[in-house]
């Protein structure tokens, strides 16, 4: 074991950081591997032991203290463009049959939607535009 290098071992320690990254998910293993790679190359270059566990901390330490922030300020940003019922809220709709506090039918997206009055008291007649407020099943909720 004494005759393989110093950097072969970190890349084999840098391996075997990937693989819990790979299982758990958890993104700090990568920065780890990337300070171990960081130090089989300084061990390449012929560095000492003290230069590469340097390089291996100050690498992993920096990548943690950069990258981790960034990502978790990106995990909690919504993302901008709404999809399935997401997409039809605020959208206008007609009105295909009667539309009161018990039900109705409506053209929305160009597709026939059952819907229901928003105001229970309030009805919207056959050719009038409504906007859809919420989705509720299969059933757009409209004012």
């Amino acid at each position: 074991m004494n005759n393989i290098d110093a950097w072969v071992w970190w890349l084999v320690g840098a391996a075997g950081l990937g693989i819990p990254l790979v299982v758990t998910a958890m993104p700090e293993f990568g920065m780890f591997a990337v300070g171990a790679v960081a130090a089989a190359v300084v061990a390449g270059f012929g560095f000492g032991v003290v230069a590469q566990v340097l390089t291996f901390v100050v690498v992993s330490v920096a990548l943690i203290a950069v990258v981790r922030p960034i990502a978790a300020r990106h995990g909690k940003q919504r993302p901008e463009l709404a999809t399935g019922v997401d997409a039809l809220k605020g959208k206008q709709a007609v009105v295909l049959e009667r539309v009161d506090g018990s039900g109705g039918r409506i053209k929305l997206a160009g597709e026939i939607w059952s819907a229901r009055a928003l105001d229970t008291d309030r009805a919207y007649e056959v050719g009038e535009q409504v906007d859809v407020v919420d989705i509720e099943g299969a059933t757009a909720v409209v004012m």
